[in-house]
């Protein structure tokens, strides 16, 4: 599970090193590019709302499989794309099928004892952020040999082989209590109508991503201006392999310190990591290490952020993850045209003042929410990996704050 969610999520970020390349090939310019990618996230959200929640309802290998299948024909017809409105067109359905890694959550949690369930999703979350930032390098790397089109062929041809891996060396794995699709979206609305801890942090999650995908999404242009190509822009994702060395961390600190705390902090660093950005604009060491902070504030505030929604109700698990990854979707999805738009107004200095706005935007739930009680028990539920609550602890979780 943790080899589907890397190599599956990988297909959302191929295409942002290459920004500036292939907005070249295609004869536009930042914006548009921007818009592009946004539609491959809309795409993603779309997926995790209409797909993710068959998991409920359908045996889970095939669906899985079948949906690796859809990634890579996607794939393909990026490769192929002969203009510009093609390609944007593709990069929405490439994302509506790209989302397996959020089927490998449930997946894995269903596969291992309660006892092993947080080790089991610390793993496959893990994995999932070195996808994101290895990505970035892998396809860095290759388009400067094989060109951006070869780099989406392979990627398709990665998937085929993902699709075999997920159908004959993973188990079947049925719902304890199939529902009807109808059913499952129906049910949406009234998780989040009586979760008012997953409405929070979904909005701190959609914020932070918003500030992350506002860096990634440009990065490559502030490189071609500095005289670097896309393999610069790759590498840069190595740096921030230092978020998978935080979630460790801030999985301990979960049960001792409060969620607010730990996303207050995790903002801050995303915000002082702007800051470097814009006054070291033309310094590659500079951005380097604004980059570890980026990388390892925006992580830290996510993980906390799924620790506390992870223990709400156990019986909803997959739809409350669903909702709140469609949100921090959305919000990637916003940060990146608003920074193509943003560098197409004012250059780097515009793009670092979006991504610092969206950071202190997702403050404000943190600051203002009410602070009555700690999050204890929903996140020793997630941490744990307790088997379902009552209906009588659910209410009880639902009633702590962060």
């Amino acid at each position: 599970m943790a080899a589907v969610a890397a190599v599956s999520v990988a297909n959302l970020y191929y295409a942002q090193p290459l920004g500036a390349t292939i907005a070249r090939s295609l004869g536009v310019g930042a914006g548009s590019m921007g818009a592009a990618l946004m539609l491959c996230q809309l795409g993603y959200a779309l997926g995790m709302l209409l797909l993710v929640p068959l998991g409920d309802g359908r045996e889970r290998r095939a669906l899985m499989t079948v949906t690796a299948l859809g990634a890579s024909a996607m794939l393909l017809l990026t490769a192929l794309a002969p203009g510009f409105r093609s390609f944007a067109a593709v990069n929405l359905a490439l994302g509506f099928a790209s989302c397996l890694p959020q089927m490998a959550v449930p997946f894995a949690v269903g596969a291992v004892p309660p006892a092993e369930r947080g080790k089991a999703i610390g793993t496959v979350m893990s994995a999932l952020l070195a996808g994101i930032l290895l990505s970035r390098t892998a396809s860095g790397s290759l388009a400067q040999a094989i060109g951006w089109r070869g780099t989406f062929v392979a990627a398709a041809a990665l998937m085929v082989g993902l699709a075999a891996t997920i159908r004959f060396a993973l188990p079947p794995q049925r719902p304890a209590r199939p529902l009807a699709w109808r059913t499952i979206l129906a049910s949406l609305a009234g998780i989040i109508r009586r979760e008012p801890l997953l409405r929070r942090h979904a909005l701190v999650g959609a914020a932070g991503f918003a500030a992350f995908s506002a860096f990634w999404s440009t990065l490559s242009f502030q490189l071609a201006r500095l005289g670097h190509g896309s393999r610069a822009a790759g590498l840069f994702g190595v740096l921030g392999l230092t978020g998978v060395a935080v979630a460790p961390i801030v999985g301990r600190l979960t049960g001792r310190v409060r969620p607010a705390i730990l996303n207050a902090a995790g903002l801050v660093a995303v915000i002082a990591a702007f800051a470097l950005f814009w006054a070291g604009a033309r310094s590659l060491i500079v951005l380097a290490v604004g980059v570890v902070a980026l990388d390892a504030g925006v992580q830290g505030s996510h993980l906390t952020n799924q620790s506390v929604i992870f223990g709400l109700d156990p019986d909803a698990r997959n739809r409350i993850n669903a909702v709140y990854m469609v949100s921090y979707f959305i919000g990637g999805a916003l940060g990146t045209v608003l920074a193509g738009w943003a560098w197409d107004l004012a250059g780097w200095s515009g793009v670092c003042l979006a991504g610092m706005t969206f950071a202190a935007a997702g403050l404000l739930p943190v600051i203002g929410g009410p602070g009555r009680q700690r999050a204890a028990s929903a996140i020793a539920t997630a941490a744990s990996g307790s088997p379902a609550t009552t209906s009588g602890d659910s209410a009880r979780n639902r009633s702590t704050v962060t």
